[in-house]
């Protein structure tokens, strides 16, 4: 790509060379329609393609690298690498746009309601065995109300992760990563706030019973049983946690 095209763009997107050689770097993997673990040319190679300095050069592909798009190695076989950003990596990434915004948890339960009862009623009837048995493990492990605080934080990590699953089980990408991520950052916080003290069993014991029944429902193949389920689950948790939520500022403030 000749320099010329990325000092216009740089200018039209006001981004600094290196951002924009980066931006230049990813448009030609795309085109070259690498993959995970190909080889990025030289950097010799790189200068000349793109018509930047070597500080330049090395700048931008620690831009790549920092955005979990490229890896380096040294020594022999060492180079410059394609590579394939993990969905947990990406999740954290994304989280730290929302650290200093005041997520409530209405804004979670919006997309929830929305998303995670067409998630299960697409995934009805076509989980096996082996999946529909990880959801039940996930649930045996609060067969029983918490005691405590602490295991009723547990608790609720581990109820989330149930959802984490079916996310992880759509063939729908990015439905899956966005369910996934409002999971983990539900569960964040649900942490951070400690809105599991005092532990609560009416939460623990609809949301375990709303979970059984989506299992059947999946099982038997009913997309509208498991879409109205889901549905009712999503409802009742936004009510209960919300309440929790109020208790919580309650002691605090008394």
């Amino acid at each position: 790509m000749p320099p010329a095209t990325i000092r216009s763009t740089a200018k039209t997107v006001r981004l600094s060379r290196p951002e924009q050689v980066a931006e230049a770097i990813k448009e030609w993997v795309m085109e070259q329609g690498l993959h995970s673990g190909d080889r990025l040319p030289s950097e010799p190679e790189m200068i000349e393609r793109f018509g930047m300095s070597k500080g330049t050069i090395r700048e931008a592909t620690r831009i790549l690298e920092a955005q979990g798009l490229v890896r380096t190695r040294t020594g022999p076989g060492g180079g410059t690498f394609v590579h394939q950003m993990s969905p947990e990596r990406a999740r954290a990434l994304l989280s730290n746009y929302f650290y200093f915004r005041d997520l409530t948890l209405k804004d979670i339960y919006q997309i929830r309601m929305v998303l995670e009862p067409e998630l299960v009623a697409s995934l009805a009837g076509t989980l096996s065995e082996d999946e529909l048995s990880r959801l039940e493990a996930v649930m045996a492990t609060y067969a029983h109300p918490a005691a405590t605080a602490e295991e009723e934080r547990e608790q609720h990590i581990a109820s989330l992760r149930f959802h984490g699953l079916l996310a992880e089980m759509s063939d729908n990408p990015l439905m899956g990563f966005i369910i996934a991520f409002v999971t983990q950052t539900l569960s964040d916080l649900t942490v951070y706030r400690k809105l599991y003290d005092p532990p609560n069993h009416e939460l623990w014991a609809r949301g375990k019973a709303y979970q059984a029944r989506l299992v059947e429902a999946l099982r038997a193949g009913d997309s509208a049983q498991a879409r109205d389920v889901m549905s009712l689950h999503m409802a009742t948790a936004q009510s209960l946690m919300q309440a929790q939520e109020a208790e919580v500022i309650r002691r605090f403030m008394t």
